[in-house]
């Protein structure tokens, strides 16, 4: 199994319609879309789909990693806790000849929704390509390798593997993250020093190695 792909808060919030729909939840990203079509025009869609886009967690206890629940006053028993409606493979309150709990594994505990990892801290790089002086300030997940942050600069530059990264004069590790490449997360300071990070922050340099990949 190869590493998990992760995501940023703002990736996620891109998927916010029917056709297109994720959530996250207790650190990871799920895409819903299938579940979307497989029930489109359910009622019970509706909660989903007004948390499109949106990190979802609130909705479960991270000790068991299932629906949160409390226990009804008037039955005394332990139903889930749906305040914003119920919604798809969550039961009635009370038997229903029209309920089906064919389904198998509710969507929450099904696996195959999953897209990947939410990043639990994202953070800001400044990347200048030293051969036309353009630089580019992207979001990254403090997770990532160089070589996945590679991979979200080809955007700005398809030839980005045909250049030698570097940091402060030293060729960074390809398979290291910025921090184990001694790139310090320095957020905290700017927002106490009340600094601007686009100005300050710290730049990754590119020298072009002139063997030119295929873009």
């Amino acid at each position: 199994m190869g590493r998990p792909k992760y995501f940023t808060p703002n990736e996620v919030s891109v998927h916010n319609t029917l056709e297109d729909l994720w959530v996250s939840f207790l650190g990871k990203v799920y895409d819903l879309t299938p579940l979307c079509e497989k029930y489109k025009g359910n009622i019970q869609l509706k909660p989903i789909i007004e948390a499109a886009g949106k990190d979802i967690s609130h909705w479960f206890n991270p000790k068991i990693k299932d629906i949160r629940t409390y226990t009804d006053p008037i039955t005394g028993c332990t139903v889930p806790y749906t305040p914003h409606g119920r919604f798809v493979h969550i039961p009635p309150p009370c038997p229903s000849t029209d309920w089906a709990n064919d389904f198998g594994r509710p969507w929450w505990k099904d696996e195959t929704y999953c897209v990947g990892i939410l990043s639990k801290k994202t953070r800001f790089v400044k990347i200048i390509n030293t051969l036309t002086s353009q630089e580019q300030v992207i979001e990254v997940c403090s997770e990532e390798t160089m070589e996945e942050l590679l991979h979200r600069y080809l955007t700005y530059n398809a030839h980005a593997s045909s250049y030698t990264w570097k940091y402060d004069g030293r060729n960074l590790g390809m398979d290291k993250t910025l921090a184990d490449n001694g790139i310090a997360d320095e957020d905290e300071d700017f927002y106490e020093l009340r600094m601007n990070d686009d100005t300050y922050l710290q730049a990754i340099h590119l020298y072009f190695n002139d063997d030119l990949t295929e873009a």
